[in-house]
């Protein structure tokens, strides 16, 4: 996962920028329209920065990594006791720490990393997962016939590996044996193309079906 650097290192400045580009909207109406958690769910959030996608949550079991340490110190301060945070990347040995989970969330997070190390993520995202969980990451994404504005903001994105939708898709499919696609630009408050990205293994499929009937 990718460290910040400058003044987005510091959650403040990070929040304010989130909640005036429409951050902070895109990923609640990602949680309301596409994660759709209830209460006492398991939920694993990787890159989870300062832990705000908890106001957009019920009453679950949470669980989030980031390896920004002023990130990390925000949240242990603002969520307290809503859920356990921790300064690190999420990785192998600790798949065995944690009971598995309904959902693992990704915000953000591909597009920071090459394919190799986000086809690495998405595998390990898999395997904390209980039977019928999902995981669910919502990206930057370039698509044919995009505004220029938003193929520019892309373009000037600190991660630098924002994909195409068959791109993202490619990664997904080599882990997931189902994988639902929703491009959307109507999420942020500037033009802005995003991929959201519902994630199933083999015996998660009829459970993750069922769930979008």
């Amino acid at each position: 996962m990718p460290r910040m650097s400058g003044l987005l290192s510091h959650p403040l400045a990070y929040l304010w920028l989130q909640r005036i580009i429409g951050g902070m909207r895109a990923r609640r109406m990602c949680i309301e329209q596409h994660v759709k958690p209830r209460q006492g769910d398991r939920v694993l959030d990787i890159g989870c920065g300062p832990g705000y996608l908890l106001d957009y949550l019920p009453e679950v079991e949470y669980v989030g990594f980031d390896t920004e340490p002023g990130y990390i110190s925000y949240a242990n301060r603002r969520y307290a006791g809503r859920g356990d945070f921790f300064t690190e990347q999420f990785a192998e040995d600790k798949l065995s720490a944690f009971e598995p989970f309904d959902f693992v969330t990704m915000m953000g997070i591909l597009h920071h990393l090459n394919d190799e190390q986000a086809a690495d993520l998405l595998r390990l995202a898999g395997k904390a997962l209980r039977p019928g969980g999902k995981v669910i990451s919502l990206d930057g994404c370039y698509r044919d016939g995009q505004s220029p504005i938003a193929r520019h903001m892309l373009a000037r994105d600190r991660g630098e590996f924002v994909r195409s939708e068959d791109g993202y898709l490619g990664l997904t499919v080599e882990v997931f044996d189902q994988v639902n696609v929703h491009v959307r630009e109507d999420m942020f408050y500037i033009p802005y193309t995003i991929i959201i990205l519902e994630c199933a293994a083999a015996d998660e499929v009829d459970t993750l079906r069922r769930n979008n009937e």
